[in-house]
């Protein structure tokens, strides 16, 4: 990592809508730039971070840390969270006995559907629903 780009990494999926739409929803939170924005398909992301060269993003997006810790899904969102005004404020509640185990359920169930949730994956083409009549 350069000096210049000292930052966390966020990393998502750049071919799902639903995620690049989330993704804007944390950019336009994050006022003071905390964080780096990649979709996984940026060339060289996996020979900057090698751990994500076997990952399944249709686990959740990667908050990789400056010491290259990797948090995923649910964790990686508590963790950006807790850093941006107003959600640090609340974002204490992921850690309270019980809510984080049923955050990362309700998180696992966004990223598995997310499809039907907000429109198509661009790599997967199989999985659109069928329309409601």
């Amino acid at each position: 990592m350069t000096e210049t780009n000292r930052k966390p990494v966020i990393v998502y999926d750049g071919e799902c809508s639903f995620c690049r739409r989330q993704i804007e929803r944390l950019r336009s939170r994050d006022h003071r730039a905390l964080f780096e924005y990649a979709a996984r398909q940026t060339p060289g992301l996996e020979d900057r971070f090698p751990a994500l060269a076997d990952a399944d993003f249709n686990t959740g997006m990667r908050l990789i840390e400056l010491d290259e810790h990797l948090y995923v899904g649910a964790d990686a969102l508590y963790e950006i969270t807790r850093r941006l005004h107003p959600w640090k404020w609340i974002a204490w509640i992921y850690r309270i006995p019980g809510l984080t185990q049923l955050f990362r359920a309700i998180y696992a169930w966004i990223a598995a559907n997310r499809n039907r949730l907000g429109g198509r994956c661009e790599n997967d083409a199989g999985d659109e629903p069928a329309p409601r009549k």
